[in-house]
């Protein structure tokens, strides 16, 4: 259902019907279910012990920069385009009783606090460990690679039979490398929509740059994890990211992750490394640790790490 607002802003910015027509084009005129990417990887079922997400991890990227990493590298589709449809697509109405999910992203947070609505997710996860709330690094506006490292390891000792699922934010923006640092200010907060804007006016390669470097910071510490944790691990992505590839059938260039349905080969193309280090563990499904989520800080800081990160509120 479209807005009074919606309907303005199509007719003052013809992109905005053009990115409009190509989304229902792709979402098969909303007859389609269910509403995600069929081709993607369902995450829970593959096999793993430990499943390390990169946030907005292109394949090719990732390709040209992980030699140096053990396992054997190949190439699938995530079921989503953006965060939020990714976490949908896969853990809606899950039972994740055998898993800790290690996050520096809070949109599972966000989905959790809204107990109702079309982006509920209803997973139950046997511990959630939400790095990005008391990890978060307020010059550079995220969650440092060190910080997950840290979390991830701690819950790998305290939880030997479940299965981790670790979502580090990097190579997702704000650019904190060389680059990003001196072409990026983290004041830009929803840096893809400034930059569509022109108020970051750098060209395209100095961007690719700075998310290179993103990626080069997280992926050492990605290895730490890879050779200190036993078991069967997979490195992965829960989307890819744009950077002016076109769309279809109005062949516009995108940027960024469009939030939903925006199924562009770069963007749902992500790696899937598999490497295993030691005895598979023995996992087992208990009841969860009981977390409450109304924390009223916790409430009220979500939305400004999103923010910050750069999700349209």
């Amino acid at each position: 259902m479209y807005t009074l607002r919606d309907l303005k802003r199509a007719v003052s910015d013809p992109r905005v019907l053009a990115i409009e027509f190509n989304r229902v084009f792709h979402d098969g005129f909303r007859h389609r279910s269910p509403p995600y990417n069929q081709n993607g990887v369902d995450i829970p079922s593959a096999d793993w012990d430990n499943l390390l997400i990169l946030d907005a991890c292109r394949y090719d990227t990732f390709k040209s920069h992980a030699d140096d990493l053990p396992g054997k590298l190949t190439a699938v589709e995530s079921r989503g385009s953006a965060t939020r449809q990714f976490l949908n697509a896969n853990f809606s109405q899950r039972d994740m009783t055998d898993t800790v999910y290690v996050t520096a992203n809070p949109n599972l947070y966000k989905a959790e606090m809204e107990k109702s609505g079309e982006g509920t997710i209803g997973v139950e996860f046997y511990k959630e460990v939400n790095v990005w709330r008391n990890g978060w690094h307020e010059e550079y506006r995220t969650v440092m690679p060190e910080k997950v490292t840290e979390a991830t390891l701690e819950a790998a000792e305290n939880h030997p039979n479940k299965r981790l699922l670790v979502h580090y934010l990097q190579p997702h923006a704000p650019y904190i490398g060389p680059t990003g640092i001196e072409n990026f200010p983290t004041s830009y907060l929803n840096f893809w929509g400034k930059f569509q804007e022109g108020i970051v006016d750098v060209d395209m390669e100095t961007v690719r740059k700075a998310y290179r470097e993103n990626l080069e910071l997280v992926l050492p510490y990605v290895k730490e994890v890879m050779e200190r944790m036993e078991g069967k691990t997979i490195v992965t992505s829960d989307h890819g990211e744009l950077f002016g590839e076109r769309d279809s059938p109005i062949p516009i260039k995108r940027y960024g992750h469009p939030n939903m349905n925006t199924h562009i080969p770069e963007l749902v193309t992500v790696p899937w490394l598999v490497s295993q280090n030691g005895e598979r563990r023995k996992i087992i499904a208990e009841e969860p640790i009981n977390q409450t989520t109304s924390h009223p800080e916790a409430g009220e800081s979500v939305e400004q790490r999103l923010e910050d990160l750069g999700y349209a509120q």
